[in-house]
């Protein structure tokens, strides 16, 4: 075993009978975003980025760039980052032992613009050029259990893949349908978001650009009833014309599918216009048309698994389960917060805190190096069954409420961060009590 990056070894059959040891290299990302007036070649960027990995060989982990020595790369890169290995490495990485793909990619700075319909504005659906300047970020803040963020990565690159390898899919059957479900608060819209965004950048060499559409399902009933499905049709009229053009990758994302299959059973019922099942069997004909192409995916959220009407369910492709953090996953997530309050000064001095991965290492022993970062860990474990939502939003209620001071040390932000965890699960016991 290398004492570097470590190598899957493959065998495979050769013709004499024999078989032949293959090694599979480790796979790095590397993604290098450029400055929007920049006006450099992307081969030299490319070049550039190269010699400094050469120069960086050894790597722990994520790392990322954002100051550098060659006023190339100064002038026109706002950073370099290695990305996607989810869990310290037991070694370190040596870079040219490794597969480096790299990257590169110009944010859209445009922001969310509405479909029109003719006349009307269409409230109901935004619409953005990838990659956004308002998703960026969002991918590396959003903290899982290992592998759900890979997996979905992996799912719409093999969907690409067997498109691209003319796959009948009469005999393998492929739906471009993902489903997250879970409770409010996970941040499961904010990975649609991030995944489509990724994704827009991971497959640049097979698509020049994504667009991303946004559906939220509550406005097609507000709204619509007295047109029936008639808007709904106009709509994905729109989104077809996006489609139809192969240089870009389509992501829709339905916020909520739940609401569809509310609004079918209400109608049913009587409760609800019968106008509200046409909209609802409009939207489900609209998706099942679109999804013969091979450049869009779908993407769809619920908060209420069980009212998912299960014709939609076997729609999906993928069904991932989107619960509250992890204890791992809230320290990981503070530890985010507290860096960029150190970065920002907010917290000062600096002091120094430990991955979960190092915790880990060393077995969480207590030692004067060690303090802060199991203070942070005890702050982590009571924060169990709070939402992503939530544990990001702690640090800066635990300043509004419990910092004095603008400028604050991290023994005092802890305090402070414990306090507006105690005072978190008092509100909300409140609620459920009805105080």
């Amino acid at each position: 075993m290398s004492n570097f990056c470590s190598f899957v070894r493959l065998s495979i059959p050769r013709m004499d009978g024999d078989e032949m040891d293959v090694a599979v290299k480790q796979k790095i990302n590397v993604e290098v975003h450029v400055k929007s007036l920049s006006t450099a070649k992307m081969s030299e960027v490319k070049t550039r980025v190269q010699t400094l990995l050469n120069r960086h060989r050894t790597v722990f982990g994520n790392y990322r760039w954002t100051e550098f020595d060659d006023e190339f790369l100064s002038r026109h890169v706002e950073s370099v980052s290695i990305l996607d290995l989810e869990e310290m490495m037991a070694q370190p990485l040596d870079l040219k032992s490794c597969a480096v793909s790299i990257y590169i990619f110009t944010l859209n700075e445009d922001g969310p613009s509405m479909l029109s319909l003719e006349e009307e504005e269409l409230s109901a659906a935004n619409h953005w050029l990838l990659p956004a300047a308002e998703f960026h970020g969002i991918w590396e803040s959003l903290v899982y259990e290992t592998g759900i963020k890979s997996k979905l990565l992996d799912y719409v690159t093999t969907t690409i893949y067997f498109s691209d390898k003319n796959v009948d899919s009469n005999l393998i059957s492929w739906n471009r349908v993902v489903l997250l479900h879970g409770p409010p608060g996970t941040g499961k819209t904010s990975l649609c978001k991030a995944l489509a965004q990724k994704l827009s950048i991971r497959l640049s060499d097979r698509y020049s650009y994504g667009q991303f559409i946004e559906i939220n399902s509550h406005s097609l009933f507000s709204k619509w009833f007295s047109e029936s499905g008639k808007l709904v049709t106009k709509m994905f009229q729109k989104i077809q014309e996006l489609i139809d053009d192969k240089e870009a990758l389509v992501f829709v994302l339905i916020d909520e599918v739940e609401s569809l299959t509310a609004a079918r059973n209400a109608s049913q019922a009587g409760t609800e216009p019968s106008d509200a099942i046409r909209v609802v069997n409009s939207v489900l004909t609209q998706l099942d048309q679109i999804k013969r192409h091979s450049n869009v995916v779908i993407l769809t959220t619920s908060n209420v698994t069980e009212k998912i009407d299960l014709a939609f369910v076997d729609r999906a492709d993928i069904k991932q389960y989107i619960g509250p953090p992890s204890e791992k996953g809230i320290y990981n997530i503070f530890l985010s917060c507290l860096e960029e309050l150190m970065k920002c000064q907010i917290i000062c001095p600096r002091q120094p805190l430990f991955t979960m991965y190092e915790l880990e290492t060393m077995c969480f022993a207590n030692s004067e190096v060690s303090e802060h970062s199991l203070r942070l860990m005890d702050i982590a474990k009571k924060s169990k069954g709070l939402s992503g939502r939530a544990l990001r939003k702690l640090p800066f209620l635990a300043h509004a409420l419990f910092v004095k001071t603008p400028a604050v040390t991290l023994d005092q932000f802890l305090d402070a961060m414990s306090h507006a965890v105690d005072k978190q699960r008092e509100e909300k016991a409140d609620l459920i009590n009805g105080v």
